[in-house]
């Protein structure tokens, strides 16, 4: 709930900052014409991964970001990259590290300004991921107190894991200076199938995020700078 209330506060922040930015730019007399606005490939990192591979020793990841504004308000969209996590529970200790893509369709429900081109977007993706799981070790209950619990610090690796989902983006994206944008997302996820280790469970997928055993549902959350590299202008 704590995390939710950050991500929420990043993405009503950005939004303060788009409407004051277009309050700066108001349609003055002179303005006859209406500016053409701009058609092109954005593409970013994802800052999140990086200041969370700084600062945990536990993760590191790293994850390109895009879209391709091809309609109006609708933008092709795609996120590749690449994530390790060490889950170290209090029974189990498991590293889950590999590649992921996520692809879809980005929807702005954002009507700009005059001369501003922010966006509000909903959008749905498909996410795969290509990964591998290590057991470092894990614990079992004896059933009695006298001998104690057995821990087993036998390494056990499992590669050729992979894993596909769902899943439904709210985000902004806020143009700061010409052409550079900064952005925050939430996504909801859901898993469509998954191949799991012979001995136990997939605790991390990458891209995916943490799994559970009550759940197939996951959270996601992104914040990220990307340039828009235009291609060419229409009229509004």
């Amino acid at each position: 709930m704590k995390q939710l209330h950050i991500y929420l506060f990043f993405i009503n922040l950005l939004a303060s900052f788009c409407i004051y930015s277009q309050e700066e730019k108001k349609v003055s007399p002179t303005d006859t014409l209406p500016p053409a606005e701009k058609y092109g490939l954005r593409a970013g990192v994802d800052l999140g991964r990086l200041v969370r591979t700084a600062l945990d020793d536990n993760y590191s990841g790293f994850e390109i970001v895009g879209d391709y504004r091809f309609y109006k308000k609708f933008y092709f969209a795609a996120e590749i990259g690449n994530e390790s996590l060490i889950r170290d529970e209090e029974n189990i200790n498991t590293e889950g590290s590999g590649n992921y893509i996520r692809a879809g369709l980005d929807y702005n429900v954002y009507d700009n300004w005059y001369g501003m081109q922010n966006s509000i977007y909903v959008g749905l993706r498909y996410g795969f991921s290509s990964f591998e799981q290590t057991l470092n070790d894990y614990t079992i209950f004896t059933g009695t107190d006298y001998f104690g619990p057995n821990q087993i610090t036998e390494t056990i690796k499992s590669d050729g894991l992979n894993a596909s989902w769902l899943e439904l983006v709210l985000g902004i994206k806020v143009e700061v200076l010409n052409n550079l944008y900064l952005g925050a997302n939430v996504s909801l996820r859901s898993l469509v199938s998954e191949k799991k280790p012979d001995r136990f469970d997939n605790l991390y997928i990458p891209g995916f995020g943490r799994t559970n055993d009550f759940s197939s549902i996951g959270v996601g959350y992104g914040y990220s700078i990307s340039y828009l590299i235009p291609f060419f202008k229409k009229k509004k």
